[in-house]
């Protein structure tokens, strides 16, 4: 792969992302009342950086699951199936997810807390 190429992935990704944030936005908006929940919970995924306390692969395998779309999709499911209204919350996760691919976050890798699948992060890069 070129580095052209790469960037032009890479830019596909972070406008991915943006769509996600602003579909997680919309999704919200139309099935809360308020904006208050979206500021209670929209950093509640970054909680799971706490696994790093454990080691590099806890952390690793914590912090992702926390950040990958099926999570809040499985909360959202759970939602419509049982009732509940769950479905603001998985919305306000994509968004949180959606928000950090946009601006360059990703899963992180096994390596290091600073390598995403969007390359490097932070004094890294």
């Amino acid at each position: 792969m070129t580095p052209t190429n790469s960037r032009s992935i890479l830019a596909l990704l972070r406008i991915e992302g943006a769509a996600a944030f602003a579909a997680g936005l919309a999704g919200y908006s139309m099935l809360a009342d308020g904006w208050l929940m979206l500021v209670l919970f929209a950093l509640v995924p970054d909680l799971a950086i706490i696994g790093y306390l454990s080691g590099l692969r806890t952390g690793t395998r914590l912090y992702n699951l926390a950040h990958t779309y099926a999570a809040p999709a499985l909360l959202g499911a759970v939602g419509v199936w049982t009732l509940h209204s769950l479905l603001p919350l998985a919305c306000i996760w994509v968004a949180h997810i959606g928000l950090d691919r946009a601006l360059g976050y990703g899963p992180k890798s096994g390596t290091s807390f600073s390598v995403t699948h969007l390359g490097r992060i932070g004094r890294a890069a």
